[in-house]
């Protein structure tokens, strides 16, 4: 069975995401005011260009820009079984900063059930000691199976099983825009 999806909704348009970076930055940045101490690891695919963004806003408030780097949680998820098809895999784990006694700020798109969460603070962990590990999400859909629960958080969205919600952003979608899309399933 194959999922797709169809968009039915404009959730966020451009302007309503750059507020809520601006805000997310300013709350970081209020909770971590040496910004020096602090990483971003954006999960890919849509948290890296969150995370980017979000350092781009604390250097503006800090002057100091903090580091950002990318995690591929797919090998650290639990539904990713020993011997599964590699073509699964997206992207690379990439940073070239130590972890070590650092404040690590994981940043995704959308929270929903937290195991994409958990996977992420698991492969975190084998990079490093860090001192602490916060966690930024654009949109929380609920849904959660796991106890987490973001530090910083644009907005919370009431969505249906039904429903999912689709972030776009311009670096790897030319578009900015958070989309709600009816999914189908099909054999």
């Amino acid at each position: 069975m194959s999922h797709s999806a169809i968009p039915t909704k404009i959730a966020m348009d451009k302007a309503t995401i750059d507020a809520h970076i601006h805000r997310l930055a300013e709350k970081i940045v209020a909770r971590n005011p040496i910004a020096a101490d602090l990483v971003l690891l954006g999960i890919l695919r849509r948290g890296r260009p969150l995370a980017e963004r979000i350092a781009a806003h604390i250097g503006t408030l800090t002057g100091v820009t903090p580091a950002v780097g990318s995690l591929a949680t797919t090998l650290y998820r639990d539904d990713f079984h020993t011997g599964a098809d590699a073509s699964k895999v997206r992207g690379d784990t990439h940073f070239d900063f130590t972890l070590d006694d650092r404040v690590v700020l994981l940043v995704d798109d959308v929270l929903a059930a937290g195991r994409t969460i958990r996977a992420a603070i698991d492969e975190t962990m084998d990079y490093g000691r860090p001192r602490q590990i916060q966690l930024a999400c654009l949109i929380d859909r609920g849904g959660r199976e796991l106890p987490i629960q973001p530090d910083y958080l644009g907005e919370t969205l009431s969505v249906p099983t039904t429903q999912w919600v689709a972030c776009r952003f311009e670096e790897s979608d030319g578009e900015d825009v958070v989309y709600l899309e009816e999914r189908t399933h099909t054999l």
